[in-house]
C-alpha cells in the first residue's frame, strides 16, 4: 500500500509529538526500574470507531496516537525507525533487545516484519507515554503499565459506518469488514495464539454501538483516572 503525503505527514507529526512528551520526561527524574511509559493500548473491531475514539483521547491527554497504519508504515521506514532507536540509551537498548529475545524467541527469524513492528512498539512505550490503535499492542507491552481497552459493535453497526467512511455500497462494505476481521483474527493468533476479541486480554470492553464516540472516551479517560495513571 502506497504512503500518501498525508498519511507521512501524520506520522511525522506524532513521531514529533512523541520526541516532545520524551523530552519533557528526561527533565524529570526517570526510573530505571521502569520497563515502559504509561499508555493505553485500544484494540477494535472494524468499523467500530477506534481511530476516533483513540484520536479524541489523544487530543484529551496531549498523548501522541499511533494507529495501524502509522505503526505499520514505522515499521516498514528504516529512515523512522532509525530516529527512533537514536533516541534510546544504552539502558533502553539492552532492555529492549533482551525483551525481544524473551518474548519472541524463533519469531525474530520467521517474521522480520513482525520483529520490527515489535521493537517500534517497544521502543515509542520506553519513552513516552502513548495511545496505539491496532496492531495487538496490548499483547506486546506489559500489562502493569498501561490499559487495555476493546472497542466492539454489531456486525450490522459497524457495516455502516465502514460503508459511510469509505462511500461504499453496503453490500461491498460488509465483504470487506468481515474479510479485514478474519485477516485481523489471523494476525492474533499466528503471532500470539489468542483470539482478537478474547475478552480476558482487556481491562474493559466498550460496544460503541451503544455508545457514542464521545462517551468511550469519557469512561476510558476516567478509568486512566481510577488506575492513577493521569490526574
Amino acid at each position: 500500500m502506497p504512503v500518501t503525503r498525508d498519511i507521512a505527514g501524520l506520522v511525522e507529526r506524532q513521531l514529533r509529538n512523541w520526541e516532545l512528551g520524551r523530552d519533557q520526561a528526561l527533565k524529570q527524574a526517570r526510573s530505571r526500574d521502569r520497563t515502559v511509559e504509561h499508555f493505553v493500548a485500544i484494540s477494535r473491531a472494524v468499523g467500530a470507531g477506534g481511530n476516533t475514539v483513540g484520536a479524541r483521547l489523544g487530543e484529551r491527554l496531549g498523548w501522541p496516537v499511533f494507529n495501524g497504519e502509522i505503526l505499520r508504515i514505522m515499521a516498514g521506514d528504516d529512515s523512522v525507525r532509525r530516529r527512533l532507536y537514536e533516541r534510546l540509551d544504552e539502558h533502553d537498548t539492552t532492555w529492549l533487545e533482551s525483551v525481544l529475545r524473551w518474548a519472541l524467541g524463533e519469531e525474530i527469524r520467521r517474521d522480520d516484519y513482525f520483529h520490527k513492528l515489535t521493537r517500534t512498539v517497544l521502543a515509542l512505550a520506553r519513552q513516552g507515554h502513548a495511545i496505539f490503535v491496532g496492531r495487538a499492542a496490548d499483547l506486546i507491552l506489559p500489562q502493569d503499565r498501561g490499559l487495555r481497552v476493546r472497542l466492539c459493535a454489531p456486525l450490522d453497526v459497524r457495516v455502516r459506518a465502514y460503508a459511510e467512511l469509505h462511500k461504499l455500497d453496503p453490500r461491498i462494505a460488509r465483504a470487506r469488514v468481515q474479510q479485514i476481521d478474519r485477516e485481523r483474527e489471523q494476525f492474533v493468533r499466528r503471532h500470539f495464539g489468542v483470539h482478537a476479541d478474547d475478552v480476558l486480554r482487556f481491562d474493559m470492553t466498550l460496544n460503541t454501538g451503544l455508545l457514542s464516540h464521545g462517551e468511550a472516551v469519557e469512561i476510558i479517560q476516567a478509568t486512566l483516572r481510577v488506575k492513577k495513571i493521569v490526574d
